[in-house]
């Protein structure tokens, strides 16, 4: 007979216990069901391929519809600058909505969501300096980006008489379906398709972007768990090199965006950012509905004017004043304005009969 450490009886054995452990393990599952979806930790990933430095997440409860100071900003959401650059965000798992398409069909359908946006655009108004404007909301677990970069699109409806002049591009779980994804292929693809509407050497492109901000100057993208690269100075400084706009609007509303003013600025375009080069801004978090600049230069300072670089001024007095009473660090908005653009926003606004104004509204 064979001893017990036969081959063929050792290979007996296995088979038998392989077999008695499937079956137990089917019971199991039978029986209790499948393990619970848990959260789960993903690193935000650059488009080199690096984990950004840490984004600020200066956080303010939400505003009311007013001109009055907005609540302060908590202390605990300013000490967020002070996250590691590696470490990783804690992500929900069951965040993504029930009723949205699956994150694949949404990554698939990107293409022909721009195509269709594009395709909504008004022909601009021959003889007359006209603007067009991109909304880029690049955070999608916060309404406070969305609500602004929807807010400008009604405002330039309604405000500025230029209704189909504003592209959206947007993260967020309830607008999946609704507007193209704010991330750099769109960006590149809503430019390209732009040039084409607009007259890129008489009219203004204007690109209002809200999000989170990096010290190393760079853009929170984020639609978990899509897979879209991040955005810092030099990339946004890029895309526009590949574009032909002479005329250029760009305000970057996100902490430490001043960094945006040397790579950016330029003979015929306009910058303005929230926050100097090495300060955080204020308002985002899950409880606001709008930022302190996206309510002092959207809100109050364009429904006040039409002059964009007055109501930057406006903008950056009634900040300061919002800064100081509740004790916070000013974050000190920066502007450069080109040679040239001035004039060619005083163009647009002579042909210009300016709207009501208009309320602002979180979605």
């Amino acid at each position: 007979m064979p001893s017990f450490l036969d081959p063929r009886r050792r290979t007996a054995i296995c088979v038998l216990a392989a077999f008695a452990v499937g079956v137990l393990g089917t019971v199991g599952v039978l029986r209790f069901g499948p393990a619970p979806v848990t959260t789960r930790t993903v690193a935000a990933v650059s488009a080199r391929g690096v984990a950004p430095a840490p984004v600020a997440t200066t956080a303010g409860p939400a505003r009311p519809a007013s001109t009055s100071a907005p609540a302060t900003a908590t202390a605990t959401a300013t000490a967020n600058d002070d996250t590691d650059d590696d470490q990783p965000v804690e992500l929900d798992a069951s965040a993504w909505p029930d009723d949205a398409p699956t994150p694949e069909q949404v990554f698939s359908a990107q293409p022909d969501r721009v195509r269709a946006s594009l395709a909504r655009l008004a022909k601009r108004r021959p003889g007359k300096t006209n603007v067009y404007a991109i909304a880029f909301a690049g955070d999608g677990s916060e309404d406070v980006f969305r609500n602004e970069a929807e807010y400008l699109d009604r405002l330039m409806t309604k405000r500025f008489a230029s209704p189909g002049h504003t592209l959206v591009l947007e993260n967020n779980p309830a607008t999946l379906s609704t507007y193209p994804l704010a991330s750099w292929t769109n960006l590149e693809a809503a430019l390209t398709g732009l040039s084409k509407v607009m007259d890129p050497k008489e009219d203004v492109l204007l690109l209002y972007v809200a999000t989170h901000g990096g010290s190393d100057h760079s853009l929170l993208v984020d639609m978990d768990p899509i897979p879209l690269d991040q955005l810092d100075v030099d990339d946004l400084a890029d895309i526009f090199a590949r574009h032909p706009f002479r005329w250029k609007v760009v305000v970057v509303n996100a902490c430490y965006s001043g960094g945006f003013v040397p790579k950016l600025r330029g003979e015929g375009t306009l910058v303005m950012t929230s926050a100097r080069t090495d300060r955080t801004s204020f308002g985002c978090g899950a409880d606001s509905d709008i930022t302190y600049f996206g309510r002092a230069w959207l809100t109050d300072g364009l429904n006040a004017t039409s002059d964009f670089v007055e109501a930057f001024g406006k903008a950056k007095t009634e900040i300061a004043a919002w800064e100081k009473k509740d004790s916070l660090e000013a974050s000190e908005p920066q502007i450069d304005v080109g040679e040239g653009i001035e004039e060619k926003l005083a163009a647009w606004r002579k042909g210009l009969k300016a709207g009501p104004v208009v309320p602002f509204s979180a979605r």
